[in-house]
């Protein structure tokens, strides 16, 4: 177990990726600034926000619990995503960029969940 949940590899992926998308919805439209824009910002920083929350839990079953809610979050980010790539806010490039390096995020939470699940078993 780390020290701080900065020194989580998860964590530090989704912080990434957050920078992206705060660059990237700064780009929106004007009349998005407090809707998709907004959305999207609150999404991916919900996402690293239960990561670092769940390091700070105490029993095993309330860390994963916290950490389903990201999981649930990606897919939510991912969604407004593609709103945005309908709506032509992002090319097809970045939007498939980011979409794949969310998808991996959450294979890389679903893996870090199976591990806690080991510990918790194991205990």
């Amino acid at each position: 177990m780390s020290n701080s949940f900065r020194d989580l590899k998860i964590w530090q992926k989704g912080y990434e990726l957050l920078t992206k998308i705060y660059r990237v919805t700064s780009k929106y439209p004007s009349e998005e600034k407090y809707g998709l824009a907004t959305d999207t910002k609150r999404s991916a920083n919900s996402i690293i926000a239960n990561i670092a929350e769940s390091h700070g839990r105490y029993f095993f079953k309330d860390k994963i619990r916290v950490l389903y809610i990201s999981r649930g979050e990606i897919e939510e980010l991912r969604s407004h995503l593609s709103v945005a790539f309908g709506q032509r806010y992002l090319k097809k490039e970045g939007f498939e960029f980011l979409d794949k390096e969310y998808e991996g995020l959450g294979v890389g939470l679903n893996f870090y969940i199976r591990e806690l699940e080991k510990q918790y078993s194991s205990s």
